[in-house]
C-alpha cells in the first residue's frame, strides 16, 4: 500500500508537469469541474489560500486600505472607455448576451479585472482634495478566457484581491505601487518562502492601460519562472477617461493619479513547484493548514488514543494541530501526510507513552527527533520556525545556482537551450531586440530589477549600448 500510493505521483525530474498534476489533485488541493479549465478548490486547497489571504489581508489593512466589493458585470460601453486596457483584455474576456430568455440591449463582460469600476465610482465620490486617497481593495473571483490552462497557474475563473487607489500627486500614486509590491514581497518571501526578484516590467511587458508595472518574480523547480505578483502605476490615464477630478487647495481642478495591484491563487501553484518533491507537498509551516499532524501508533491498545487526544488538546492551544485516528495502517498515514506537506508529524504509541516522549518527523528533511513531552511545545516551535527558514534558503540557493550571466547573444542562446533559469544581460531597451530574443528563443524579459548592476557596456542581442541589466526567463 506504501509503495504504491508513492508510486502514484510521477517524478519531478521525469516529467514536471505531470509530477505538478499529480501533486495538486493526489495531495486534495484542486478537482477538475465540468467546465474546461475550471477548478473547484477542495477543502484542503482553500484552507491554504485562507492562511495566505490572512497574511496579507492584515498587511493591506496596515497599509490603510479598505476592503470593498464592485460587482461581477461590466457593461461593454463601459469597458470600451479606456482604449488600451479593453484591447488588452480583449481576448480573454467573456461575456453574457442573455438574461434568461431575453437578448440583452447591452453585452455584460464578466470582469476580467475591475479598474474601470472603480474608475466609474471614484469619478462619484471624489469632489476634493480632502476625499484623498482613496485607498481601496476587494478580494473576489475574476474571469479569464485562456486557451490553455493547468490548476492554479492559469485558469478561466481565479481567486485574488485587487487594489485600487486614487491619488492626489503622481508621486504618491508612485510611492503606492511601490509600497504595495513591497508587500507582495514580503508576503511570498516570509510566508511562502519563495525569494523573488523585484523589477520593473519593459514597456512591451507591462499591464495594459498602465504607466509602469512592477512585479516580484520567482523561479521553479524546474527552471521557469513566474510572475508571481503585479503592482500598477496608472498615473491620470484612467482618470481622464473617465473624468476622474478633484478641487485642489487653490481651487483648481486637477486629475487623480491612480494605481492597481492584484496577488492570486497562482501562489499556490508557485509554492508547490518551489518547495514541492516526488513525495508530495512541502508546505511552509506560515501558511500551513496542519502545522503538526498526530499518528497514534497500535491505537488500539489501551490509553493510546486517549494519550494522543490529550497532545492535540494541549498543542492546538498553540498551534494548528490535526489528527488520523482512522484504521489506516501507520505507513499509509505517514505517506498521504507527506503528499499533504504537513510540516510536522508526530508519532506516539505505547513504548513513547512509557518513556514520556514522542516521536517529531521534519516534512522537509525527513529527519526523526524523540522529544520528551514536557519540551514539546518548544522544540515543535523551533522546529517550525527551522523548517520556514530552511525552504526559503534551500529555495534561494536554488534560484541562485539556476541564474546565469551571458554578455553575447550566442552564449545566451546557447545557455537556454542546454539549462533553464534566470539569465541576466544587458539589453538596449528597444523592443525589436526583445522580441526577436522571444521569437528565437522562446525567453521572455521579466524584469528590469531594481538592483542594477553594470555587467557589460553593449545589448546582448544587438551589441548596441546598454540602458539596463534585465532577468531573461522562459515563463509560465
Amino acid at each position: 500500500m506504501e509503495k504504491k500510493f508513492v508510486k502514484e505521483v510521477t517524478a519531478m525530474d521525469e516529467d514536471f508537469a505531470q509530477w505538478y498534476t499529480d501533486i495538486v489533485t493526489k495531495a486534495d488541493l484542486v478537482d477538475y469541474s465540468s467546465v474546461r479549465g475550471s477548478m473547484i478548490i477542495r477543502p484542503y486547497g482553500y484552507a491554504l489560500w485562507e492562511n495566505i489571504k490572512g497574511a496579507l489581508d492584515r498587511r493591506i489593512k496596515e497599509t490603510g486600505h479598505e476592503n470593498v466589493y464592485m460587482p461581477l458585470f461590466i457593461p461593454e460601453s463601459l469597458l470600451q472607455r479606456e482604449k488600451d486596457h479593453i484591447e488588452g483584455f480583449a481576448p480573454e474576456v467573456a461575456w453574457v448576451t442573455h438574461g434568461g430568455t431575453e437578448k440583452l440591449e447591452e453585452r455584460l463582460c464578466v470582469r476580467p479585472t475591475s479598474e474601470v469600476l472603480f474608475c466609474e465610482h471614484y469619478k462619484k465620490i471624489i469632489h476634493s482634495f480632502r476625499d484623498l486617497p482613496k485607498l481601496y481593495n476587494q478580494w473576489s473571483n475574476v474571469v479569464r478566457w485562456e486557451k490553455t490552462t493547468r490548476p492554479f497557474l492559469r485558469t478561466l475563473e481565479f481567486l485574488w484581491q485587487e487594489g485600487h487607489t486614487a491619488h492626489a500627486t503622481d508621486e504618491d500614486a508612485l510611492e503606492e505601487t511601490v509600497k504595495m509590491l513591497n508587500v507582495y514581497g514580503e508576503i511570498a518571501e516570509n510566508y511562502l518562502a519563495i525569494p523573488v526578484i523585484k523589477g520593473q516590467k519593459t514597456e512591451k511587458e507591462k499591464f495594459a492601460g498602465a504607466k509602469l508595472t512592477y512585479t516580484i518574480e520567482s523561479l521553479m523547480h524546474d527552471g521557469k519562472a513566474l510572475q508571481t505578483a503585479t503592482s500598477h502605476h496608472f498615473g491620470d490615464g484612467f482618470a481622464k477617461a473617465f473624468g476622474i477630478q478633484y478641487t485642489d487647495q487653490n481651487g483648481e481642478l486637477q486629475y487623480v493619479h491612480q494605481t492597481s495591484w492584484g496577488f492570486t491563487t497562482r501562489v499556490i501553484g508557485a509554492m508547490i513547484m518551489v518547495h514541492g518533491d516526488d513525495r508530495g507537498l512541502i508546505i511552509p509551516p506560515k501558511v500551513a493548514p496542519t502545522e503538526v499532524m498526530i499518528i497514534p501508533v497500535a491505537q488500539h491498545k489501551e490509553g493510546v488514543l486517549d494519550h494522543a487526544y490529550e497532545l492535540k488538546e494541549k498543542l492546538s492551544n498553540t498551534f494548528r494541530v490535526g489528527i488520523d485516528a482512522s484504521d489506516k495502517k501507520p505507513g499509509w498515514k505517514y505517506n498521504e501526510y507527506e503528499m499533504k506537506g504537513v510540516p510536522l508529524r508526530l508519532e506516539v504509541g505505547p513504548k513513547d507513552i512509557e518513556k514520556n516522549q514522542v516521536v517529531l518527523v521534519r516534512r522537509d528533511t525527513g529527519e526523526k527527533l524523540f522529544v520528551p513531552n514536557e519540551e514539546l511545545e518548544v522544540k515543535i516551535t523551533t522546529l517550525l520556525e527551522e523548517i520556514q527558514q530552511s525552504l526559503y534558503d534551500n529555495a534561494k540557493k536554488k534560484m541562485e545556482a539556476k541564474t546565469h550571466v551571458e554578455k553575447d547573444y550566442d552564449s545566451f542562446k546557447k545557455t537556454f537551450k542546454e539549462n533553464q533559469g534566470f539569465v541576466k544581460a544587458m539589453w538596449c531597451g528597444d523592443q525589436a531586440c526583445e522580441e526577436k530574443i522571444k521569437e528565437e528563443t522562446g525567453v521572455t524579459s521579466r524584469c528590469i530589477p531594481f538592483e542594477q548592476e553594470n555587467l557589460d557596456e553593449n545589448c546582448v542581442c544587438c551589441g548596441r549600448k546598454a540602458k539596463h541589466m534585465v532577468y531573461w526567463a522562459k515563463a509560465y
